[in-house]
């Protein structure tokens, strides 16, 4: 009988090619690794070298500050008023119900809080009484210009649960307010 001669089709050989692929991150991985060597060698000599150069490691000097006066003898000698408010930009402004707090903070009135109102559509700029401290009411409206008989501007709303004695809601026409104009223009 004869045999039957059958060409052989030529094997890829994948073994080969994974092998080669593996050789060559194995030689990228290894060359890496001695980089960073290379580079934490250099750091380690670098750090010694100023070690021994200076003796020790940079030494941190404070500058020395006087301090005249305590923040206890600057409260006493400007004390807050007895007024709690809030303010809130009630007019979407960015950055407005801060300046306001500035402002008034400067008059020493105590800004327990600035921050947005429950919406950006108030037309007018309002100020409301949440407790009986009428006192400070009257302080807070000279401050911003208020006319405490104009009820669109100055209105009582008396709200035991909130923690402020006044609520200041920021509205489009602050720019009409002269303590804020020029506040904002200095």
């Amino acid at each position: 009988m004869a045999k039957i001669k059958r060409n052989k089709s030529p094997k890829f050989s994948t073994s080969k090619n994974k092998k080669n692929k593996t050789q060559i991150s194995g030689k990228i991985l290894n060359g890496g690794i001695a980089l960073m060597a290379i580079f934490l060698v250099g750091f380690i000599f670098s750090f010694s070298t100023k070690i021994i150069q200076n003796g020790d490691i940079d030494k941190v000097q404070f500058p020395t500050m006087s301090i005249s006066e305590s923040a206890e003898e600057i409260y006493e000698s400007n004390p807050l008023l007895d007024i709690d408010i809030e303010i809130l930009n009630g007019c979407g402004e960015p950055g407005l119900a801060a300046k306001f707090s500035d402002l008034l903070r400067k008059e020493r009135i105590d800004v327990v809080r600035s921050e947005n109102a429950n919406h950006f559509d108030y037309e007018k700029t309002i100020l409301i009484q949440r407790t009986e401290n009428v006192e400070g009411m009257k302080i807070v409206a000279k401050a911003l210009n208020l006319d405490i008989n104009d009820k669109n501007q100055v209105i009582t709303l008396v709200d035991s649960d909130l923690d402020v004695d006044l609520t200041l809601i920021v509205g489009k026409d602050y720019r009409n307010i002269p303590a804020i104009r020029r506040y904002i223009s200095n």
